[in-house]
């Protein structure tokens, strides 16, 4: 069964909002947002300040594994999604 493109975005945004709010203590302050560019997606992931390092990890080791399996994921639904963690605004 073959899923429409916008089902294969859906499914990476929903995996990282998955993970995220798994890893925080503020869930209510995780968003996902997406920008499509051609073949590309692009994934912005926005968490509460004090959330920050639950979701980079040290030396970046978390968030450099949600994109691990993003790119996993991505793949198989022949997309390339990349991942951003903003900073929280002031």
């Amino acid at each position: 069964m073959q899923r429409n493109n916008s089902a294969k975005v859906d499914h990476a945004k929903d995996l990282v909002e998955y993970i995220a709010l798994s890893l925080v203590d503020d869930p209510s302050s995780v968003q996902v947002s997406q920008e499509r560019n051609g073949g590309r997606v692009r994934l912005e992931l926005h968490v509460a300040k004090e959330d920050m390092g639950r979701i980079i990890g040290k030396n970046g080791r978390v968030a450099n594994s949600i994109r691990t399996l993003l790119r996993v994921t991505s793949a198989r639904d022949g997309r390339q999604v990349t991942l951003d963690v903003m900073e929280p605004e002031a």
